[in-house]
């Protein structure tokens, strides 16, 4: 299987040496995604619920750039800079995953690039329904 880099404009450029996605086969790999402008490419700082919806809005970006949804997310990965936001990330998740259940793991962790309250990575297949 051949490795595709996949990248679009229309989500935040990486900020390192590393790709935006990447694509082996049937999957994709997001790497991490944080509350960053596509545009402006500027951190938007806020509450968790709005710092969760841009770190979401990047990942679909990420994914249609391949022709992918959200639909097709199977893994997601979140860290959260506190736990005590778990319920108010978590209400604004289910409202992007709430028809498509991924599994998924989150973790709090000691710091986040740019001062971010939450990062999300996350794994999707060409498939959508199996």
């Amino acid at each position: 299987m051949k490795k595709r880099i996949i990248q679009t404009n229309q989500a935040p450029t990486a900020i390192g040496p590393y790709s935006q996605a990447i694509r082996i086969g049937d999957f994709i790999y997001t790497s991490g995604q944080i509350s960053l402008d596509a545009q402006s490419e500027k951190f938007i700082s806020g509450e968790i619920e709005e710092e969760t919806e841009r770190t979401i809005k990047n990942i679909s970006a990420i994914l249609q750039a391949d022709g992918l949804s959200l639909d097709n997310v199977i893994k997601t990965t979140v860290y959260l800079l506190d736990l005590d936001h778990f319920s108010r990330m978590n209400h604004v998740y289910e409202n992007y995953f709430g028809g498509n259940k991924p599994a998924r793991a989150c973790v709090q962790v000691a710091a986040l690039p740019k001062g971010a309250k939450i990062e999300i990575d996350a794994i999707a297949s060409i498939y959508s329904q199996y």
